[in-house]
């Protein structure tokens, strides 16, 4: 067994608290490290030189960035550690983005202890960890997005090519191509699986 360096760069000091206390008595864990701010973070992976940074989706409170891009900011820079994001947001949009960018796992904050330190331990060997109920699709287009969340707000075909100054046919074309990639055939179909991967955002 090789003792694992945890750092943790969650914006909700309560929970990094909870978390460490959580992992202390674990033999796997050698030492526990965690961020509730972001700037200097390359510096600070430096000095603590991690075997797997915990990383959240949302860091709203410490930065304008999300998890995903401070992922690939870390991964881009070289530094020789593992990211594994631990988030209450596993949305299979945010499991599928966070897999093509290279993370070594994705992993529910619900999620008991000594299964998470298994899981880590598992990581720091060289394996990877994702749910396996992850339901792949093809990528939206920023266009497509923004469609389909007019198409969540209410706004039909006609309205919506006139805010985006395109034409009926094309949002229409557009439309299909979000119904071919999240195999519907339906506009409501189309947003309800949209909020459900998390590409859009319902207006309650």
């Amino acid at each position: 067994m090789i003792p694992i360096n945890i750092l943790l760069i969650d914006d909700h000091a309560l929970f990094a608290k909870s978390l460490e206390i959580a992992l202390e008595d674990y033999p796997e864990i050698d030492a526990f490290h965690s961020l509730q701010n972001i700037e200097n973070v390359i510096t600070m992976i430096k000095q603590f030189k991690p075997d797997i940074i915990l990383l959240d989706i949302n860091l709203s409170n410490i930065s304008s960035e999300d998890g995903l891009e401070v992922a690939k900011m870390i991964l881009d820079s070289k530094c020789n550690t593992k990211i594994v994001i631990l988030t209450g947001y596993d949305l299979p949009v945010y499991q599928y983005e966070a897999q093509k960018l290279g993370v070594s796992g994705f992993i529910n904050k619900n999620i008991l202890p000594e299964v998470l330190v298994q899981i880590l331990n598992d990581i720091n060997k060289g394996a990877f960890h994702f749910p396996t109920s992850t339901e792949i699709i093809e990528e939206l287009t920023h266009s497509e997005k923004q469609i389909l969340q007019l198409l969540c707000d209410g706004y039909k075909r006609k309205e919506i090519a006139s805010m985006l100054y395109a034409s009926e046919r094309t949002i229409s074309n557009h439309i299909q191509h979000v119904f071919d990639k999240l195999n519907v055939s339906s506009s409501l179909e189309a947003v309800t699986k949209g909020i459900k991967l998390g590409y859009i955002q319902p207006d309650y």
